[in-house]
């Protein structure tokens, strides 16, 4: 099982993401952020991407893709929250669009 962040994990790797347009949900224990793509194709492919980096961690996002824009929620479930395992997959997911 997956550790919640420490408070010291919140601030050095939670917090970049945050200024990268990740938010937090009301109590904490989800990030979520929508990226937008120029069109489906780039949205779908972002997806493929992702979803092939999400399997080879065994972390799988809550994710829906509308058009060119892809909604994405990570949380740990067997931990109740975030954890390292979810700030790599949004760190990975950030590495798909830069």
């Amino acid at each position: 099982m997956s550790n919640l962040l420490t408070d010291a994990e919140r601030e050095s790797e939670l917090k970049p993401l945050l200024d990268a347009g990740w938010s937090e949900n009301h109590d904490g224990t989800a990030i979520s952020k929508i990226f937008a793509f120029a069109n489906f194709v780039d949205a779908f492919g972002f997806m493929t991407r992702a979803a092939i980096h999400a399997e080879k961690m065994n972390h799988h996002p809550e994710w829906s893709n509308v058009y060119k824009t892809v909604n994405v929620t990570l949380t740990t479930h067997d931990a109740d929250g975030v954890t390292m395992q979810d700030i790599k997959l949004a760190n990975c997911m950030e590495g798909l669009v830069a």
